[in-house]
């Protein structure tokens, strides 16, 4: 992913769909599953949702979704006699906006005509709901938010006569858009919220005859009241559901489902689900990070991959995850984001561990080409076809089927994997040595730059471009790296094209990987000073400088013991790499390392640091991968803390997160680096 790249892409405004629809149930005791009696309980207020966003821009604070939905909510940080959750936080417009501060505020009216306004505030956020509690001298007042669908969520609030006599109190609703292109409009069937910049549909529809709108403008809306009487210790519900659905998606079905919804069974669901998914990833752990303290890291690494979850839309074909949805830029897939979005997915979600990688070949072109990202819609963001990325998808695959030996996913997607494989050998080896380089499919040294991933990595400062063919162009360097990921996706092809009776490729794979981890170790390390660099296209000149890319054959098991012991040891030098957070991009002792101005020239990316540490156990360094492991969790400030979220990247000598919040492959490989192999 890169930020240059990000930059390129260009913003519009889109609409969304609402529907808010309020249902005032009998007297009731409602119960639900509690999560503090479960594994659960490690997701709580494990990320701090609380905030209220000032203009619809504000990225100031965090936001929870679930089940794919492109709408998130928050946690208001202030009590007011308006009770309601902060949002909802659109990713259906303008790369994501604040529909308003909220769209479902509720007030309690006492018999006098004051405002009933609570003495005591609760809120608490799990990975399947948000929920709050206001306590007064008459009134207990509960309040959850799960979502129904990635199309729906349900705020339920249970008013309780907590005095020894009946009260009569009024509820009226509110809610108020923010200047965002969206204007509601009062029809015969209630409110519905248009745009001129999408097709999708919004309606407000009240179920309960009693409720009625009673004011409605271009930005705001209140109901009137709806009176009540409660007896003593009794209380009565009210549902708000908010839906936000796209045009290919039925919305009469939506509707009808939420006619008949019991908030309790959904809420249970939203439990179990969650749960299960939580002990999954706590059983697989290693032995060494089975105590509370990783249990919570793991149940932050869920609910930030679970927040960047967007089910299919427009252009996009099948579900995936968001780089960050708090960026708005990473609006989008990425290919090698999703293959270790993957991975991570694949220890406790193999469905949609699936369904990122099939995203993405969606896009795969006739010649094998897989594209570099892609946007549900492209008059906000066009998708980009100048590059693609590192070829980690036969990785993704096999890790995925490890898991879930599903025989019909690998036949899927075998043959595409192949001819991706095979595109690169086709439009990315320049003098047809068997060594492959980065490139661009428009000549610029820019995308070929992005093309490997690590953008402004200093290895490339001097680079130049050659060209193969019409519409392919390398890098006049050959990257170890590159080859290195490579010669693992060969080994990946042999073991997946043998896993569905294909021998001939197997053979074939394993003939090749022999003689690329050949040229691997004879062309691209140094004897001099023991590391792997990149070298020209002649592969007599190496471009020195040392990196991540350096370890990269010891992830993919094509380095000798030998040269892993030279990598090893200068990868625990607290001088080069053993730093406050291990495993940086660059040498801490190069004159170029400058993590604060350089996106990939100093600072510590989580998936590198996992190669570095995968790559260390691969040749038996048990103790120094451990070690590290331990350092870059306590190392990376606010990841092994309650609230914080994981960043993008970490200043390796500091701690200090860098760049976007809520990083989902920085999630995905703190899994990894926690798993038990």
């Amino acid at each position: 992913m890169g930020f240059v790249s990000n930059l390129f892409c260009r913003c519009t405004t889109l609409l969304l769909g609402l529907v808010l629809i309020f249902a005032l149930g009998c007297e009731s005791n409602p119960k639900t599953t509690n999560p503090n009696n479960s594994t659960l309980r490690y997701s709580k207020n494990i990320l701090d949702f609380t905030g209220n966003p000032d203009d619809p821009g504000s990225r100031d604070m965090l936001m929870f979704s679930d089940q794919g939905a492109w709408f998130a909510y928050g946690l208001p940080t202030a009590t007011t006699s308006n009770l309601g959750f902060t949002g909802p936080f659109l990713m259906t417009q303008q790369n994501g906006v604040w529909s308003g501060n909220s769209l479902a505020q509720l007030e309690i009216i006492l018999s006098d005509g004051s405002s009933w306004n609570p003495t005591e505030t609760i809120q608490n956020s799990y990975a399947s709901h948000l929920e709050q509690k206001y306590e007064g001298e008459v009134l207990s007042v509960t309040q959850k938010l799960v979502y129904l669908s990635p199309h729906t969520a349900i705020q339920q609030t249970v008013l309780t006569n907590v005095s020894q006599k009946p009260i009569t109190i009024a509820l009226q609703y509110s809610g108020k858009l923010f200047s965002n292109g969206i204007k509601l409009i009062h029809n015969d069937e209630g409110l519905k919220l248009v745009s001129d910049h999408t097709n999708a549909k919004g309606h407000i529809r009240f179920l309960n005859a009693k409720t009625a709108i009673k004011q409605v403008d271009r930005l705001h809306y209140t109901t009137a009241e709806q009176h009540l009487t409660l007896a003593p210790n009794t209380s009565k519900e009210s549902l708000v559901a908010q839906s936000f659905i796209f045009p290919e998606y039925d919305w009469s079905k939506e509707r009808d489902r939420m006619v008949t919804v019991n908030f309790d069974t959904v809420l249970k669901k939203r439990i179990h689900e969650k749960e299960h998914q939580l002990s999954t990833l706590l059983q697989s752990a290693d032995t060494k990070f089975k105590d509370d303290r990783y249990a919570e890291v793991l149940a932050k690494t869920l609910l930030t991959l679970q927040n960047n979850w967007r089910v299919a839309a427009g252009e996009l074909k099948h579900q995936g995850l968001f780089p960050s949805y708090h960026y708005g830029w990473f609006h989008g897939f990425w290919s090698w984001d999703s293959w270790k979005h993957a991975v991570g997915l694949s220890y406790f979600n193999t469905d949609l561990a699936k369904e990122q990688i099939k995203a993405m070949y969606d896009f795969q072109l006739d010649d094998g080409f897989i594209v570099d990202c892609v946007y549900r819609d492209t008059t906000i963001e066009p998708h980009n076809l100048r590059d693609t990325k590192p070829p980690l998808s036969a990785w993704a695959v096999h890790k995925v089927f490890e898991k879930d030996p599903d025989e019909e996913f690998l036949k899927e997607m075998y043959p595409k994997l192949k001819k991706y494989h095979q595109w690169w050998y086709a439009k990315r080896d320049h003098d047809q040595d068997g060594i492959c380089e980065y490139g661009s499919t428009d000549g610029t040294v820019l995308a070929a730059k992005w093309e490997s991933g690590m953008d402004n990595a200093i290895r490339f400062d001097a680079t130049q471009m050659v060209k193969n063919g019409e519409g392919a162009y390398s890098m006049n360097q050959e990257s170890v790296d590159l080859n290195a990921y490579l010669y693992a996706e060969k080994m990946y092809l042999a073991e997946l094209a043998k896993a569905i009776g294909i021998p001939s490729d197997h053979e074939t794979y394993m003939t090749e990987a022999e003689v690329l981890k050949s040229k691997i170790q004879k062309q691209f390390y140094n004897e001099v000073d023991g590391w792997f660099y990149d070298t020209d296209l002649s592969g007599k000149n190496f471009i020195q400088g040392a990196g991540s890319e350096g370890w990269i054959p010891l992830w993919a098991k094509v380095a000798t013991q030998a040269q892993a012991t030279t990598i090893k040891n200068k990868m625990m030098d607290p001088e080069k790499f053993y730093v406050k957070v291990p495993f940086q991009t660059m040498a801490k002792d190069h004159p170029k390392f400058d993590p604060l101005n350089g996106y990939w020239r100093g600072p510590n990316w989580l998936d590198q640091s996992y190669f570095g540490v995968k790559g260390l156990k691969n040749y038996g360094f048990e103790a120094e991968a451990h070690k590290a492991t331990v350092q870059i969790l306590e190392g990376a400030q606010g990841v092994m803390e309650k609230g914080v979220s994981i960043r993008e990247n970490y200043h390796p000598l500091t701690g200090k997160g860098l760049y976007a919040k809520n990083f989902s492959w920085s999630a995905a490989h703190i899994i990894m680096l926690l798993m038990k192999e």
